[in-house]
């Protein structure tokens, strides 16, 4: 899966999505299958942000406030408002088929499994605990923010707090204990295959392709245009040189996504007849954006000679090694010294 870029996540996400159309009765089964392959995702990757957390040391809080940012304002926040604007233009009807409430959710989040598990191998501890950006615009908050300007909808602030817990407890463990964080090191690469495929499976590739051909057209855009805006911010905010293509893999539709549409209009009913179209169009731009967003961040950084595995993830992952090689030299030594003694 390595040899596919962000292929950690795809690969099981579009598995997922097949056996979940065709075959889902098969993993609904009950018990430890249908927790594991359907019911896991949420868990899985509240695993992998408290995991996040622990590789994020006091000192480096401030790097990853700034690029949390960077990634909210340049992935959410422009295009959402560029997508409101459209909407006071044309209506709520959108263009060419795709309402303004399927843009709107297509554009304004990011798929925070694929960011992680993307800048998991090639970025580092600030790109990997900017993942906070999509716990803020993975789900229905930023929609409701920008179609609830005029007070038709409330933003659920518990629910945002809820969601970014896990990673301030796992700063907290990494912080007060070095061996805690070395010990999570691996945790992304045993999750992510099986949460990607957890979410894959809420896909049904049948509603893609009889609903969501806009869904793929839309994706096939938003995946360079909204990574291209996530790149400026990493090139000219945040000074990353090289490493800037990153932003390339914030490009996505979060799999989260596929059920905003109905959120929203459970709160305002005035979206409902957007609801089945958007739905479908937000699930094929979720699989698309997942395949092409990461390629592209793959390219632009291969041509820079940056397409290298994370150097603190290989420092890290030596220094688990070396906390194990003590112990074992230690029990050898005392095994020789008893050995001694006896001679």
């Amino acid at each position: 899966m390595n040899r596919v870029p962000g292929g950690l996540m795809l690969i099981p996400l579009i598995l997922g999505s097949i056996i979940g159309t065709f075959f889902m009765p098969a993993l609904e089964i009950g018990s430890f299958t249908t927790a594991l392959f359907v019911d896991s995702a949420l868990p899985l990757i509240a695993l992998l942000i408290f995991a996040t957390g622990t590789q994020v040391t006091l000192r480096s809080t401030g790097p990853v406030l700034a690029h949390a940012g960077t990634i909210l304002l340049m992935k959410s926040l422009v295009p959402a408002t560029l997508v409101i604007l459209l909407g006071l233009w044309v209506g709520l009807d959108g263009v060419l088929g795709v309402s303004i409430l399927a843009l709107l959710v297509i554009l304004d989040n990011s798929n925070g499994g694929l960011w992680l598990a993307f800048t998991g191998r090639y970025g580092d501890k600030r790109d990997r605990g900017a993942y906070m950006a999509s716990a803020v615009n993975d789900g229905p908050f930023i929609s409701m923010l920008f179609l609830g300007v005029s007070g038709l909808a409330d933003i659920p602030i518990l629910a945002l707090v809820a969601a970014i817990i896990p990673f301030f407890l796992g700063m907290l463990v990494g912080n007060l204990d070095d061996k805690w964080r070395n010990i999570m090191v691996p945790v992304p690469n045993i999750v992510i295959p099986f949460f990607a495929f957890a979410l894959g499976t809420g896909i049904d590739l049948t509603a893609v392709v009889t609903g969501g051909a806009q869904g793929l057209i839309v994706g096939l855009i938003a995946a360079p245009f909204t990574g291209f805006l996530v790149y400026l911010g990493y090139r000219f905010m945040l000074r990353r040189g090289v490493k800037s293509g990153l932003g390339f893999a914030a490009g996505t539709t979060a799999g989260n996504a596929i059920a905003t549409p109905a959120v929203i209009a459970e709160i305002d009913s005035t979206f409902a007849p957007y609801v089945a179209d958007a739905t479908a169009q937000v699930a094929a731009s979720a699989l698309i954006t997942a395949i092409i967003a990461p390629l592209i961040a793959s390219y632009v950084l291969k041509r820079n000679g940056a397409l290298e595995p994370a150097e603190d993830v290989a420092e890290a992952t030596e220094a688990a090694t070396a906390t194990e090689a003590p112990t074992e030299g230690t029990g050898s030594g005392e095994g020789g010294s008893t050995g001694e003694t006896r001679e």
